[in-house]
């Protein structure tokens, strides 16, 4: 259950990237309207000179309130995580892995002659 919440709203987090990525790049730039006073026709866009800056601009800002709360929920599911074994940290699992690998050199021969098969 707490993983497919998980990827639900990782999920969600995708998608306001790309649309929060596709939003400013659709805005206009405060240096466009410079532009357009010099006559290059940039004020014609599809909104309008001026009609095109608070939907995009709200609609900027809904996605980035989606993101940063998504990101915000991944944080707390990847903090807590449903069973004991999974509680211990990357450090605490490195620690034991190396633990268990110095017991197993320690039953392996110094040299390796011991390895060579006589004949």
């Amino acid at each position: 259950m707490q993983q497919a919440l998980m990827t639900a709203v990782l999920l969600l987090q995708v998608v306001s990237a790309l649309a929060m990525i596709g939003l400013v790049l659709v805005q206009h730039g405060k240096g466009a309207d410079m532009g357009a006073s010099f006559g290059s026709g940039a004020s014609g866009s599809l909104f309008g000179a001026t009609g095109s800056a608070n939907f995009l601009s709200r609609s900027t800002a809904v996605a980035a309130a989606v993101f940063f709360s998504s990101t915000l929920g991944l944080a707390y599911f990847g903090n807590h995580r449903a069973s004991a074994a999974e509680q211990s940290s990357v450090l605490e699992q490195a620690a034991s892995a190396a633990a268990a690998s110095a017991a197993s050199a320690a039953a392996v021969p110094a040299s390796g002659a011991a390895l060579i098969p006589n004949k």
